[in-house]
């Protein structure tokens, strides 16, 4: 079954959610915005993931 990533980037941390094709939560997590730390929190899902988006807002 297909997942889906999604990362909503702040300032010192990402919440990181994967999906599945029913829209429901499979994974979701706080982590410092470490790319090691994200990397290997997304590589058991490496060959599901069809894609990661990532949303980030920064008030000026």
């Amino acid at each position: 079954m297909d997942k889906f990533g999604g990362i909503d980037l702040h300032s010192n941390n990402s919440v990181v959610v994967i999906s599945n094709e029913a829209d429901r939560v499979v994974y979701q997590r706080w982590l410092p915005n470490d790319l090691t730390q994200i990397r290997a929190t997304l590589a058991p899902y490496r060959e599901e993931l069809v894609g990661v988006v990532i949303e980030a807002t920064f008030n000026w």
